[in-house]
């Protein structure tokens, strides 16, 4: 099984040899975490750090709402999809937030090699969600978010069921 298929996480050891793996990720940075959406729908390819000024990301599952799944199972899918830019990915690191999602095929700009949000956030252990769907069913916050993959030792990334639980 190719271990990055349909919506996934990443694990830092996705990018980094030394980083932690699936089975070291704490289940609290991937479970029960409060939740908000981000809508970036227009905002081009590169989603930059403006998009996130005056966010309370600390903390949180920060899911970006790009509106890209509507283009799933089509070639468009797979190309010239938005992207977190650099200061996108720095900002979310030094702000806090807890675990990255968004509704692209890769969450960085796959024709750029330096894979900066991978390298940024998975530095700073915050796990990535990719090939998210159906953010735009979800209110911009009052939920709580779930992610957690099976438990699996030397794995970097692996199929989950992303789900959310609204607040009542």
């Amino acid at each position: 099984m190719v271990a990055n298929t349909g919506t996934y996480v990443d694990s830092p050891f996705h990018r980094f040899a030394d980083g932690i793996d699936l089975s070291e990720l704490p289940l609290e940075s991937l479970a029960d975490l409060e939740g908000i959406v981000l809508h970036a729908p227009n905002s081009g390819r590169a989603i930059s750090g403006k998009m996130f000024q005056g966010a309370d990301v600390k903390g949180k599952a920060i899911l970006i709402h790009t509106d890209w799944s509507r283009h799933w199972r089509t070639d468009q899918y797979f190309e010239g999809h938005p992207f977190l830019t650099r200061d996108a990915a720095e900002f979310l690191a030094k702000a806090g937030a807890a675990f990255v999602g968004i509704d692209t095929y890769n969450i960085d700009d796959t024709t750029d090699g330096t894979r900066p949000a991978h390298t940024i956030l998975l530095g700073n252990q915050i796990p990535i969600c990719e090939h998210m769907c159906g953010l735009e069913n979800l209110p911009d916050r009052g939920f709580r978010f779930h992610a957690a993959p099976v438990k699996v030792k030397a794995f970097g990334t692996f199929p989950v069921r992303a789900y959310a639980v609204l607040d009542r």
